[in-house]
């Protein structure tokens, strides 16, 4: 991990992170035994896809961080790792043996910051404006443009006043990407919709990704009630895909030498020997099994 950044430099790394709608995790040290290098207050920037900014540890905890960091941005609940020689049963507590042949008791929280949702509102009409109203209090980022969208968390409402104006705009958001693209009008003017995509050979599985009437069943009648029937959908699915996390698994190898497991696409020491590539936590692991 990468040593030498000061505490005001993590945080300004952060905030531009944040700025960025990048998700990443803060991992700081709350508690260190000896011979552990790292020490309570010790903090990393844990990335996707990038080199960790600061340090909380050295190889041997790199792996199981790593993990633990992917674990908590899928599911947005922080976390606290203990890697230790003793690892003992606690309720909240993630264990991981430090069998490394430095040795110590490493405690890290893992604090995931995720980008906040957005809503994009497409259209002009009492809906519309409903919609930016009550979304904000809940947390959404509003937006009126599919331009300059920083995060997978997007859910298109399209909400104009007529067909002219409403079916370019879901066309428009489909294109995009988006996963669900919410179109606020009548089942008639829904399924006409639906018919013009299809007969221009618009995939199934692109269709599906719109919602048409938006919103669940609450009997709504008033804009405002429309409004707060779309965001309870929103809300729904959001939080049913928080719970079954994902995570995409990742080939690691065991330490010959002292047991840790260690993630084979960043693993920084290895050895070829007799065909056979070895993973080491550290370069201590590896000098050790070239002497034998």
């Amino acid at each position: 991990m990468t040593l030498g950044v000061a505490p005001g430099e993590l945080l300004e790394r952060a905030a531009a992170l944040r700025r960025d709608g990048q998700p990443f995790v803060i991992a700081t040290v709350v508690r260190s035994i000896k011979p552990a290098s790292a020490r309570p207050g010790d903090r990393a920037l844990l990335v996707p896809e990038s080199r960790p900014i600061g340090w909380v540890g050295g190889g041997c905890v790199h792996t199981a961080i790593e993990r633990e960091a992917a674990l908590a941005l899928s599911s947005g609940e922080s976390r606290l790792v203990r890697l230790s020689p003793t690892p003992r049963e606690e309720e909240g507590v993630v264990n991981y043996p430090m069998t490394c042949h430095s040795g110590g008791t490493l405690e890290i929280y893992l604090e995931p910051v995720l980008p906040p949702p957005e809503l994009v509102v497409l259209g002009e009409s009492p809906v519309a404006d409903a919609l930016a109203a009550l979304a904000r209090p809940l947390g959404f980022r509003v937006r009126t443009s599919l331009d300059d969208i920083l995060s997978q968390d997007v859910w298109v409402v399209a909400a104009a006043m007529s067909s002219d104006e409403d079916h370019p705009l879901v066309r428009s958001a489909l294109a995009a990407g988006a996963r669900y693209v919410a179109m606020v009008a009548s089942r008639r003017r829904a399924e006409a919709l639906r018919g013009e995509l299809q007969a221009d050979g618009i995939a199934e599985d692109v269709l599906d990704r719109m919602k048409a009437p938006a919103g669940l069943d609450l009997g709504a009648a008033t804009a405002p009630e429309i409004a707060l029937s779309i965001l309870a959908e929103i809300v729904q699915l959001r939080r049913s895909r928080t719970q079954s996390p994902r995570i995409a698994e990742r080939a690691t190898a065991i330490d010959p030498i002292c047991g840790m497991t260690v993630d084979v696409a960043s693993a920084k020491w290895t050895v070829e020997k007799d065909g056979q590539t070895y993973y080491f936590c550290a370069p201590g692991c590896r000098r050790a099994f070239l002497g034998t």
